[in-house]
């Protein structure tokens, strides 16, 4: 299989997140030789299972378990500074390499300890008017974003100004606080609190600030090949996902452009992750949502197995029937070229399995999943019974040696999707993996 230069490759969750991208990025790392991170913030996690020692990653691109491989943080991430330090601690310990490989954008927003604040505030004011929560992480992601969009966001280049980021800081504080004290009735952030805790970590993150724009279009200039990491899934996405159950930034493939400063021509190839069956964290429509909690059942079977709980927050997964014509909608605003179907060896044991093929709404069937929660909330899936097998797949890294049932189901998830398969995942480690056919392949 000939492998081109100069080729980059996006990697998009085509669910609602934790549909296993961490593993398939590290695993494509292999042919990289730079990641990028574009979108979200610490809200992210990417778990990876390297000859059997797990590995959780929230802000730093997958890549950097591979020796060697640049790692970057686009424009379009949300930064906390604390946490990306914890992170590069808990890797330095295990003895992986981390500061001169990882480039971090002069322009990523700061995450600061108001923006945690408000975000858990909103979400306890939303519990006790008994309305219904979005479901975040608490960790300051949206309100980050939110202070982007308005301009008054502080930067990483802010760090290399103290006086500058200080007044920043002030104004913002005095906007904030209000909103904490007065509206939320929570407590108010103190000012020097902050800037000292950001100017001591200033020391460490300057030095790995970037023009990672630049650095990035330069790379493509050599013949490098990119990867670029998207985090969350598809109907996550602020746009096109079940708003307003959603994050506050772009998760689709065409933000990999935009989150860290490369032109759309340079995106060769979008692979989407799905796993064999659907989860979700949080609030939200699930059209083909499962008892999960129900012992004996097929969602808590899927439960069990799978390990369903968020990487970040610990939060059960709520789990269901693969939905084709979610996936549908994701491959329209992706543009997928192929699909990675990942946790295939979760459904092993189970003696049928249920596609949703489209759903029923108000009376109508539709095949694709409409935009809006109210409408998705609606949808009553439509489903096609598929046998299940009872051989293990885990660990099967030949197309051929899965059990024929697999085969048939994996081959209904293309043709109802409409999107190739060119990679499945038996199991969480790096090398359980069926390739048919390679995104950095010409």
């Amino acid at each position: 299989m000939q492998i081109s230069k100069g080729r980059h490759v996006v990697v998009v969750g085509t669910q609602w997140g934790d549909e296993g991208k961490g593993k398939l990025v590290d695993w494509l790392t292999e042919t990289a030789t730079g990641v990028v991170r574009f979108q979200g913030g610490h809200n992210a996690g990417h778990t990876l299972v390297i000859n059997g020692v797990k590995t959780a990653l929230h802000l730093i691109p997958s890549g950097i378990m591979r020796p060697g491989v640049k790692c970057y943080i686009g424009n379009g991430v949300v930064l906390s500074a604390t946490k990306l330090l914890e992170e590069i601690a808990g890797l330095e310990k295990a003895g992986v390499e981390v500061r001169s490989r990882l480039r971090i954008s002069e322009a990523c927003p700061l995450i600061l300890p108001y923006h945690a604040a408000l975000d858990i505030a909103r979400e306890a004011a939303k519990e006790k008017a008994g309305t219904a929560k979005i479901g975040t992480t608490g960790r300051g992601i949206g309100p980050a974003y939110e202070d982007k969009v308005a301009r008054r966001a502080l930067r990483v280049q802010d760090l290399k100004h103290p006086d500058r980021f200080a007044t920043k800081l002030r104004e913002n504080l005095e906007l904030h606080n209000h909103i904490l004290k007065d509206i939320l009735h929570a407590p108010a952030i103190d000012f020097e609190t902050v800037y000292q805790e950001a100017m001591a970590y200033a020391k460490e993150i300057l030095p790995m600030m970037a023009d990672v724009s630049l650095e990035l279009n330069q790379a493509h200039a050599q013949g490098a090949n990119l990867l670029f990491e998207g985090a969350q899934g598809t109907l996550l996405d602020v746009d096109h996902g079940t708003y307003p159950f959603v994050t506050s930034s772009n998760c689709v493939a065409g933000n990999a452009a935009a989150g860290s400063g490369v032109g759309p021509n340079l995106l060769h190839y979008i692979l989407g992750i799905t796993k064999a069956y659907c989860t979700r964290v949080g609030g939200g429509p699930f059209p083909t949502e499962l008892d999960w909690e129900k012992e004996g059942t097929p969602g808590y079977h899927m439960s069990t197995v799978g390990a369903e709980k968020g990487v970040t927050t610990g939060r059960s997964r709520r789990c269901g029937w693969f939905d084709a014509a979610l996936l549908k909608r994701s491959a329209q605003v992706n543009g997928l070229s192929g699909l990675c179907i990942t946790k295939l060896d979760v459904l092993d044991g189970l003696k049928e399995l249920l596609l949703c093929v489209g759903y029923e709404l108000d009376g109508k069937k539709v095949d694709i999943l409409p935009m809006g929660a109210d409408e998705i909330a609606r949808c009553k899936p439509i489903y096609e019974t598929i046998p299940g097998w009872s051989i293990s797949t885990v660990g099967v890294t030949d197309y051929a040696k899965l059990p024929p049932e697999a085969q048939h189901y994996l081959n209904r998830i293309s043709a109802t999707t409409g999107v190739p398969i060119h990679m499945v995942s038996t199991s969480p480690d790096r090398d359980h993996t069926i390739l048919l056919r390679h995104p950095f392949a010409a």
